[in-house]
């Protein structure tokens, strides 16, 4: 096959975009004759004719050097083998990619109301991966004239963009936990400091196993896929099963430690990550959905946007979090006003797996995070006490 360049492009259209959904006439059609089974059912479904679908068909067979559609007379049309994987490789790498696209649509959005209207305020947030607060972003921008710069990373990456001043709130996620011996207090405590940090409510979301739809392996928790890697190869074809990972510093890597901590598991319970471990949990989900893995963790909505199955598994909690001082900045008071609105509730209620929790209101370290213990040990306390302006009392 010949090596093909890439171009991307973007217009001006009265109604604009939703999400970050990039469109080729080759994967939409190739969707099409797998959805349909048939050249004329296709044809319909895009809105063309019959023999303009076939020609494009064979137009593209002879660029790209392979055969994209078997079909015979009498028998449904199929995708080949190759235009399986070349549909299974396009999703991903637009899965993949979709926050950056959002994030590059949103900036393009805002530079250019700006040209017309400078008043728009603007706050940027670097975030752990969630599937909530791309919608928060547009209701910002459609009801609050807030244009949310939305960056998102690992829930560690986002907390270090917080201390070094490159953005003004940052989001990470937690599980409600009251034992301060576990993997988040072990790690996030260096992060968030008493009385100079204030939380923000954003939701509470479930996070769970991503399968094969239906359940094939009958999977409960991460305990029952470790014991499956452990007598491996368990898959009809003989190959290994494969835990699809996310990468290192996200809140959902450091999850998966805390689950299988949880169940007397080390962190190679569910073997070694890749190098190229996903960064979204739509990637883990579309791994997962291409056969690249069995099993991923990862959010539900994630889940059904792929036609998976879902394990629950936990819940946690995403918070938003700020510098104390910066809780009455216009941006910041914005954003609090937007979460405690009926109309972000309804957003959220509307999503799978998620639910509002204490949107919108600000809350102490100790309240959000019981783990966070003063008392014991000591050290902890003195380091708290010491700190100028900042006192068990006021955090």
């Amino acid at each position: 096959m010949k090596s093909r360049g890439i171009r991307l492009q973007y217009s001006f259209q009265t109604d604009g975009q939703r999400g970050a959904d990039l469109h080729n006439p080759l994967f939409d059609l190739l969707c099409a004759v797998r959805e349909h089974g048939s050249i004329q059912h296709a044809a319909r479904a895009t809105d063309s004719s019959y023999r303009h679908v076939w020609g494009a068909l064979k137009q593209w067979q002879e660029e790209l050097g392979e055969p994209l559609v078997t079909w015979t007379q009498g028998q449904p049309a199929r995708l080949t083998p190759f235009a399986e994987r070349l549909l299974w490789a396009e999703a991903r790498a637009r899965t993949r990619l979709a926050p950056h696209i959002e994030a590059l649509r949103a900036e393009l959005e805002r530079v250019l109301a700006d040209a017309f209207d400078g008043t728009q305020q603007v706050l940027t947030v670097y975030a752990s991966h969630d599937n909530a607060l791309p919608l928060l972003r547009e209701r910002a921008s459609a009801e609050h004239r807030l244009h949310i710069d939305l960056r998102f990373a690992g829930s560690m990456d986002a907390l270090r963009a917080l201390a070094e001043g490159r953005c003004l709130v940052a989001g990470f996620h937690v599980p409600p936990l009251a034992d301060s011996q576990n993997v988040f207090a072990r790690t996030l405590k260096p992060l968030l400091k008493p009385g100079r940090h204030k939380l923000i409510g954003c939701t509470r979301r479930t996070q769970g196993l991503m399968v094969a739809p239906g359940n094939p392996l009958k999977l409960r928790g991460l305990a029952d896929l470790a014991t499956l890697l452990r007598a491996q190869p368990p898959n009809a074809d003989g190959s290994a099963l494969r835990f699809v990972h996310r990468q290192s510093g996200s809140g959902t890597r450091l999850l998966t430690e805390h689950l299988l901590q949880a169940q007397g598991l080390n962190g190679s319970a569910l073997g070694e990550p890749a190098e190229s471990a996903e960064d979204s949990h739509g990637a883990v989900a579309a791994a997962v959905a291409s056969g690249l893995g069995d099993a991923g963790l990862g959010l539900e909505s994630a889940a059904l946007a792929f036609g998976l199955g879902f394990v629950p598994l936990i819940e946690e909690d995403y918070f938003l979090v700020c510098l104390a001082d910066a809780l009455e900045h216009p941006a910041v008071v914005q954003l609090r006003e937007l979460l405690k609105s009926q109309g972000w509730r309804h957003t959220v209620a509307g999503l799978a797996g998620y639910s509002p929790s204490s949107s919108g209101e600000v809350l102490s370290l100790t309240r959000a995070l019981p783990w966070w213990n003063f008392r014991s040990p000591r050290a902890d306390t003195a380091t708290a006490t010491d700190r100028p302006g900042s006192t068990p009392s006021k955090t």
